[in-house]
């Protein structure tokens, strides 16, 4: 494909004419909303609880590891700058 086919490619397609979107009142627009609501699988309490825990964990993880990378960082950069405090 040559660069000159890109060019004629993105030209056609910035004449295509975009779809206008309807306009919709905030009424309808809530009741859109309520409808996608009733779709939403939400989780049980078990399910919540479970997943509160391993976020907690992650969390802890995370930052422990990165307290240890920031730790190991300062050691470093103290040695190679010669920096007692």
């Amino acid at each position: 494909m040559d660069i000159k086919d890109n060019k004629e490619r993105d030209k056609d397609v910035k004449k295509r004419p975009r779809p206008k979107a309807e306009r919709v009142t905030f009424g309808e627009y809530l009741r859109g909303v309520k409808t996608e609501i009733k779709k939403v699988v939400w989780p049980t309490k078990k399910e919540l609880g479970s997943f509160t825990v391993v976020v907690i964990i992650a969390c802890t993880f995370f930052s422990l590891l990165f307290a240890g990378i920031d730790y190991a960082v300062l050691q470093a950069l103290r040695v190679l700058l010669r920096i007692d405090i």
